[in-house]
């Protein structure tokens, strides 16, 4: 079991690793990062290779930017064979609807407790 701890940990780390490259040495924007990482993530899918990542790695693979970008593909294609072209648009919302609502209603709720740094 501590293997499953040390796989996720690595995998996980190793993401970031190349996001935080892309940052340094690639002197990419967050924007930019952000960005190819979804992408990267949507590609892997694409070709099949996520779902083995996150078979081997569990969460080290799920929880990066990486897995939405997986999870916006892998729901566009289930629904795509299902409902046609408006299962691509219908099925990249209903697999991740819940976790861009979380992210609205927790950052409305933060902007009332937190205070910003300075002048933005």
């Amino acid at each position: 079991m501590f293997s499953i701890y040390i796989t996720s940990f690595i995998v996980g780390g190793l993401i970031c690793v190349i996001g935080q490259l892309m940052f340094d040495v690639a002197k990419m924007t967050p924007a930019h990062t952000l960005c190819t990482l979804v992408v990267a993530g949507s590609i892997l899918d694409g070709f099949g290779l996520y779902e083995p990542l996150i078979d081997f790695a569990g969460t080290g693979a799920t929880i990066p930017i990486t897995s939405f970008g997986n999870a916006l593909t892998h729901g566009a294609l289930a629904e795509a064979e299902k409902h046609g072209l408006i299962g691509v648009l219908t099925g990249m919302f209903e697999v991740t609807s819940s976790g861009i609502s979380a992210a609205i209603l927790f950052g409305f709720i933060a902007s009332f407790i937190f205070k910003p740094k300075g002048n933005i």
